[in-house]
């Protein structure tokens, strides 16, 4: 498929800290997960508000990753703290209430991402065991896992992944998609009857430079993917494992040197805490929105705003896409 073109991002919004997820809704509302403490609601009129803030008993400020939107209009959040995770709600009045904050007896450790799919289960990833965080970034290490909040309650139903990302699971509910960043794997699980995981699989193994985050789908089943480090958007064919770079904006010699450090096994946070690109902060995450959902937006992990790129394809409307139609 054609590519897009890096000269023509816009941006929408200012002063977000560390807007890694993005979620768009047919009202045309934009919402980004915002490391004050919240989630900053971008409306279509351009007016931005910030929702939750407050500290949290016991906790301080939440750190949110990951974000979804529930039925009522409030938020899950996914709290990456430096030694503290789980998973937090926050309501549009501003009030935060913990919501899953440990897994068989065990505290959450610090947590990637939720996503709420069309059955209304609740899918949550944690990277990695390690603390700090950045001893997962390795190739040796798989103690990532996958918890599933259905129903019946919470567990886990995946366990032994090169640091999960996000995850995307299809509008019918039955396979699961996830990103290994430093596995460097797409992976596919098969969804039965009971929720559970079964048949896992590698989709896509990456190479030099390609490290995993973001997640979505389009409406003929091509999975849409950002990875850190080579700010790169592909496009993924999950029947035939092929791979399509759509918009890259790569500095080279940035890329070698996180490359190094990776094979070493060496990386470390400040690999990721630097941004050689002309554009984009360190794509994290992406999302399609506008009436037609046809347009990209981009969350950043080093960024300030929102990328917004025109594309040709449609997305796959998310579970959370007329939510907004009724608060």
């Amino acid at each position: 498929m054609s590519g897009l073109l890096i000269n023509d991002v816009e941006f929408v919004g200012s002063g977000l800290v560390r807007p890694e997820c993005v979620l768009v809704t047919k009202a045309g509302n934009l919402y980004v997960s915002d490391f004050r403490g919240g989630v900053t609601k971008i409306s279509s009129s351009g007016h931005t508000r910030f929702i939750g803030g407050g500290d949290v008993d016991g906790l301080g400020k939440l750190k949110p990753n990951g974000i979804c939107m529930l039925a009522d209009g409030s938020f899950l959040v996914a709290h990456l703290g430096d030694d503290s995770g789980g998973i937090y709600r926050v309501y549009r009045d501003n009030k935060i209430e913990p919501f899953l904050t440990e897994i068989g007896g065990q505290a959450l450790p610090p947590t990637n991402f939720i996503m709420l799919d069309h059955q209304a289960r609740l899918w949550i990833t944690v990277s990695t065991r390690q603390s700090p965080r950045a001893r997962g970034y390795r190739r040796d290490v798989a103690d990532g896992f996958i918890v599933l909040v259905d129903a019946h309650g919470a567990r886990i139903v995946a366990d032994n992944i090169g640091y999960t990302n996000e995850v995307y699971v299809t509008r019918d509910g039955k396979t699961l998609y996830a990103n290994a960043t430093f596995a460097r794997q797409t992976l596919a699980f098969d969804i039965d009857d009971k929720n559970n995981l079964s048949n896992r699989r590698i989709v896509a193994q990456y190479q030099k430079g390609i490290f995993p985050d973001g997640l979505t789908m389009d409406e003929s089943g091509a999975l849409w993917i950002t990875s850190i480090v080579s700010n790169s958007v592909l496009r993924l064919d999950p029947k035939t494992s092929a791979v399509d770079i759509v918009v890259q904006d790569v500095e080279e010699n940035h890329v070698d040197w996180v490359e190094d450090a990776f094979i070493k096994g060496d990386m470390n946070s400040t690999h990721l805490s630097t941004a050689k690109s002309k554009v984009f902060k360190n794509i994290s995450s992406l999302a399609f929105g506008g009436l037609d959902r046809r347009t990209l937006y981009f969350g950043c992990l080093l960024g300030e705003s929102v990328a917004i790129l025109n594309g040709t394809v449609a997305g796959e409307a998310p579970a959370h896409w007329n939510f907004d139609l009724k608060n």
